[in-house]
């Protein structure tokens, strides 16, 4: 069975933010792990942060 095509394609900003908050719940999990120890924690800070704004923007650019 095929899937239904979206009513509303996503918008670029809105795919950005999930890719990034797919690499940071990778990173989050693998430095938990211990396979990225040698990362430094404002890495994971920065990734966290542009979730956080990428999101806002999808907001905003949704409601616009």
């Amino acid at each position: 069975m095929a899937m239904p095509r979206r009513r509303y394609p996503l918008q670029p900003i809105t795919k950005l933010f999930l890719v990034a908050l797919g690499v940071t719940a990778a990173v989050w999990v693998l430095r938990g792990f211990g396979l990225l120890a040698f990362l430094p924690g404002v890495v994971l800070w920065l990734l966290i942060l542009l979730c956080f704004a990428l999101g806002i923007l999808s907001t905003l650019q949704r409601i616009r």
